[in-house]
């Protein structure tokens, strides 16, 4: 009996400890699925589906009050900070040192880094009209403003820093989809650096 357990322990721990040097299977690699297993229209459904999870309307679509808040305004959806919409003035700047303030849209935002605007996402030429795929995903993978080599950093409260860890093919069905969009006249005011 003692022998029985004794090759039955042997066994076990041998078992185990192959079983743990063993290499334990790997992940799969987000970019390891191409694009080319998605037809243009999965692309573009993929896409409305991102976009309407990571929050681009919180920010990028002005508002209209309806009775539980402000509501996406339908007509001008993803279409940025209107430019005929004044801000109020922030009296005590001091405030902006610790503090970001938005406005009643969440389509502007002043702080520390001074006053942004969300962009037009629409395909007019007022937003990403003129835009190539390959600025989008620099836009967000580098926190370029408009994808342009040596711009700007885009601001906040733009999370980019967070977004560019969405693979190749999610970013690029997120330009695809915003690409379908209807084309919504709106040139967003440039960005307002900190008061000195």
């Amino acid at each position: 009996m003692k022998t029985i357990s004794i090759t039955a322990s042997l066994l076990f721990m041998g078992l185990f400890f192959t079983n743990c040097t063993q290499d334990s299977p790997s992940l799969p690699n987000p970019e390891a699925v191409q694009s080319t297993a998605m037809t243009p229209e999965m692309k573009v459904k993929r896409g409305e589906y991102l976009v309407n999870s990571i929050g681009c309307d919180d920010c990028h679509s002005p508002k209209v009050m309806g009775p539980n808040g402000p509501e996406i305004d339908p007509k001008r959806r993803l279409s940025g900070h209107p430019s005929d919409q004044p801000l109020t003035e922030v009296s005590d700047k001091s405030v902006l040192k610790d503090y970001a303030l938005f406005n009643m849209s969440l389509t502007a935002a002043v702080g520390p880094w001074g006053t942004s605007f969300a962009a037009n996402l629409t395909p007019d030429d007022t937003g990403l009209g003129n835009w190539s795929e390959e600025q989008f995903v620099r836009a967000i993978r580098q926190g370029l403003y408009k994808g342009l080599e040596g711009s700007r950093p885009l601001l906040p409260p733009m999370p980019w820093p967070t977004y560019k860890n969405m693979t190749d093919d999610d970013l690029k069905s997120i330009f695809a989809y915003l690409q379908t969009l209807p084309p919504v006249k709106n040139a967003v005011p440039a960005a307002v650096p900190p008061a000195s």
